[in-house]
């Protein structure tokens, strides 16, 4: 009896394995080089083009060298099916690297969770996902954005309050977004999550303001709702926290100065003095998401740049940066380390805030332009099938268009690379009067 059941249990040892399911590794962090394209594929909230700029301001100040190309391709009203149907043209065309998918609002027609319209879902985001992999790109996928019942109830959405009251269009969002982190996992592909963090701060506002929203309209974050959806983009790929730090140390009657992510020069020993020229610039973003921002603590958690003093006597000092002053802090403070990301007195913030700023006109003068132009092919598609006169002449000048905007969406990015470079800046630490 002992040898057969030792027999079997040598063939199931070497059998079940065969049988055994592989799967594909997680994408752990998106790796964008010079010359790479990251295509932002979307709906309306794509096409606000909001968060996608914020997403741009981190890489064109966190990566000043590179000359990574971005691609809005965005189209209001959108559903996966839509998306498949300018796929060649509005994605492929660019041959991008990575393409962010944030598809599903409309998918689910604002109505209450129906299988019919899940499996709809379903096919065309998983045709999708095919094209995208079948083009050498990686997809990464993002759940659907929050549905603001809130503001909805209040009448601010075009759907009637008792309409909505039955509806529970959050948690239909939030099933399809279950749905799409399971085949991300599945095929190794990116994931976002802009379903939770959109939904937890907002959760912890009302703790103070029953009536607080980032979504007024129920659907479309504001800007600081945008910057909340950017930051969770720029956590899921794994991007890079660290602007810069710079730690001072006091040896006997020596001072020793070390920097991360930036070049030290003319140090001075005996004193707390030195020119620091730094790889980044600080993540900054237009006033207009600055809610956003404070509320996500996004400077700490996604653009840190710090200098630490060790072994200062007690006292305050003033910190000196090309001669200003840009802050008074005690010993202590100094000890445990600044942050200086968020403080809009250094000159890095002030050139973080032009960059962001001509790349706010960037999306609003070209950009946004280029969108509704996409959006006017959606909405001829049928009359241009058609060959009506009226559609003919709109194609026409769409195909004038597109070609002149691109040009245009070149030229601001040349002049955010003329003014995106680090500069040297001379650090000075003295005792405050």
């Amino acid at each position: 009896m002992t040898r057969p059941f030792t027999i079997l249990l040598l063939l199931l040892v070497l059998v079940v394995p065969c049988f055994a399911e592989t799967f594909p590794k997680t994408l752990g962090h998106v790796e964008l080089a010079d010359g790479d394209t990251l295509v932002f594929l979307g709906d309306s909230i794509t096409h606000q083009c909001l968060y996608t700029q914020y997403v741009e301001d981190y890489f064109y100040t966190r990566y000043p060298n590179r000359r990574i190309r971005f691609h809005n391709a965005g189209v209001s009203g959108d559903q996966a099916r839509d998306a498949l149907i300018r796929f060649d043209e509005d994605i492929a065309k660019f041959k991008p690297k990575y393409v962010t998918v944030l598809i599903g609002m409309n998918d689910g027609h604002y109505e209450p969770f129906d299988n019919e319209t899940f499996n709809t879902y379903k096919k065309d985001m998983t045709e999708l996902m095919d094209r995208i992999a079948a083009i050498d790109a990686t997809a990464i996928i993002m759940t659907p954005t929050m549905y603001d019942m809130r503001p909805a109830l209040m009448g601010e959405n075009w759907l009637k309050p008792e309409q909505i009251k039955g509806m529970h269009y959050n948690a239909t969002l939030a099933f399809f977004g279950a749905w799409v982190l399971e085949q991300a996992n599945e095929r190794g592909l990116g994931f976002v999550n802009m379903y939770e963090p959109l939904n937890r701060p907002t959760r912890e506002q009302r703790k103070a303001d029953p009536a607080f929203t980032m979504i007024g309209d129920a659907v479309h974050p504001g800007p600081d709702g945008q910057l909340v959806m950017a930051l969770a983009l720029l956590n899921d790929i794994g991007a890079d926290p660290v602007v810069s730090s710079i730690n001072i140390v006091r040896d006997g009657d020596r001072w020793i100065t070390e920097a991360e992510n930036g070049t030290l020069s003319d140090v001075s020993a005996d004193k707390i003095s030195f020119t620091f020229t730094a790889n980044s610039l600080p993540w900054a973003v237009p006033e207009e998401a600055a809610l956003g921002y404070t509320i996500t603590n996004a400077g700490q958690r996604m653009s840190r740049e710090t200098l630490r003093v060790t072994g200062l006597s007690p006292g305050r000092y003033e910190l000196r940066i090309d001669g200003d002053t840009v802050g008074v802090y005690d010993h202590l403070e100094l000890s445990a380390g600044v942050e200086l990301q968020a403080n809009d007195k250094t000159p890095q913030h002030a050139q973080s805030m032009q960059v962001a700023e001509l790349n706010k006109q960037r999306n609003e003068k070209a950009i946004r332009r280029l969108r509704d132009y996409w959006l006017g092919l959606k909405q001829n598609r049928a009359d241009l099938e058609a060959s009506t006169e009226k559609a003919t002449k709109w194609y026409a000048q769409f195909k004038k268009a597109v070609p002149e905007l691109h040009d245009r969406v070149r030229e601001f990015e040349d002049e955010i690379h003329q003014i995106n470079k680090p500069k040297p800046h001379k650090y000075e630490i003295l005792k405050a009067e």
